[in-house]
């Protein structure tokens, strides 16, 4: 069955109830008639594979709107498309109702308080950062010749790829492209499989890619990202790794399983994501942490990370601490900037709801979310302005649309 929940900003979610597989055409009648009653100008899809395949939902959902006349193919395969549809395959979503695995989740936004226009990149494993770089330049130039947003309304999201090894440098050249605009970002997950994610741009899925959104919203946002990590007093330093495959073999000149292991107290065949979730390791750039999320141990005791990784590099294990409050805490921040707020649009990482399982938070960080409209889905990496990192809370919070003597707060609030 397929919900909806109407934000008091026009902003529409539709979600399946993850009982059973959604059928495609099911979801497009849904979209469709959401479509109808409001001028939409973008359309986001978060979907477990489990639930749908990607390249039979975006294929059915194009149909559909073109046999219901809100869209043509043409416009769709335009260099300034009226109505932008673009996604990625999730490891869990949060939905209107909580958390959620095998399910889809669409956002509607509406042409009224939003102009979007995205592009894509193929073959981002392959792919130099300074044809990255001259892509995103020539697609802002392009934003600003068909669209003349107000440019301290414009931000980016990026949607990529989170198997690819490929999120810092395509991040990194990004930023360079885009100069002035922030980003945000989620990495496409596969529900913890780490054999393949999707990639959704306007009539087609693709894998091995990255799709860049840029997005003018003219209703008061804040972009954030978040995190709640405590530095220990443990370090592990890199002594072997295959920086390309991120892979680190050595730790202080043990097996890196071994010698993390040891660092919080457990034996290596006791590791499990649950593991990694709760304990993770962070590295300090320009005096903060950012964490280096471990994916899993291998049979010889290396370790494959989600993130960039390097020999010399030295790590601190962390610990979790404190996850609901800390959330509740960032929030009310949104709050104070925002007022209330409309919805959140974002990515938590899948690390983040794992440590929330083990610690037997779910429940609460759930009703969080819920009360503060907060959806998105559950990521393999999170991206904020230059940066790739892990084990973050991330995204875009929306607040209330102003009156005509109401001031206007647009930004960052780590800027």
């Amino acid at each position: 069955m397929i919900r909806n929940r109407h934000y008091d900003t026009d902003i529409v979610c539709l979600w399946s109830d993850n009982v059973d597989a959604t059928p495609v055409n099911e979801f497009s009648a849904a979209i469709v008639k959401a479509c109808t009653e409001r001028s939409v100008s973008g359309i986001l899809i978060f979907f477990s594979q489990q639930d749908v395949n990607g390249e039979a939902f975006i294929q059915s959902t194009t149909d559909a709107l073109i046999q219901a006349g809100l869209t043509t193919e043409d416009d769709l395969n335009s260099s300034a498309p009226s109505l932008t549809l673009c996604g990625c395959s999730t490891t869990g979503e949060v939905t209107p109702d909580g958390f959620s695995n095998g399910s889809t989740v669409v956002l509607l936004l509406p042409a009224e308080h939003f102009t979007l226009s995205a592009m894509k990149i193929d073959k981002i494993s392959h792919c130099g950062m300074d044809d990255i770089a001259d892509k995103a330049r020539t697609h802002l130039q392009k934003f600003h010749q068909h669209y003349a947003p107000n440019v301290d309304h414009v931000f980016s999201m990026l949607l990529i790829d989170g198997l690819t090894y490929s999120e810092e440098a395509v991040t990194s050249a990004l930023y360079r492209g885009l100069g002035d605009i922030p980003i945000i970002g989620g990495s496409a997950g596969d529900d913890l499989q780490f054999k393949g994610t999707t990639q959704l741009l306007q009539t087609h899925a693709y894998t091995d890619a990255a799709v860049i959104i840029l997005m003018e919203c003219r209703i008061p946002f804040l972009l954030f990202n978040e995190h709640n990590l405590i530095p220990t007093e443990h370090k592990l330093v890199v002594t072997d790794a295959e920086p390309e495959k991120r892979l680190v073999k050595e730790f202080n000149a043990q097996p890196a399983a071994v010698a993390y292991a040891q660092a919080i107290g457990l034996d290596p065949h006791e590791l499990t994501p649950m593991s990694f979730a709760s304990h993770t390791v962070v590295v300090r750039v320009g005096g903060e942490y950012h964490c280096r999320a471990i994916q899993k141990v291998n049979p010889d005791y290396s370790l494959s990370f989600f993130c960039a990784i390097d020999n010399g590099l030295v790590l601190t294990v962390a610990r979790s601490e404190g996850m609901v409050r800390s959330t509740k805490e960032a929030i009310d921040r949104f709050e104070h900037h925002l007022g209330d707020l409309s919805v959140i649009i974002g990515f938590d990482c899948v690390y983040r709801r794992l440590d929330a399982q083990h610690r037997n938070a779910t429940g609460r960080i759930e009703t969080l979310y819920t009360n503060k409209n907060f959806v998105g889905f559950n990521s393999y990496g999170e991206q904020y302005h230059s940066m790739h990192v892990n084990q973050t809370f991330t995204g875009v919070a929306i607040g209330q649309v102003p009156t005509s003597n109401e001031p206007s707060y647009i930004g960052d609030e780590n800027a």
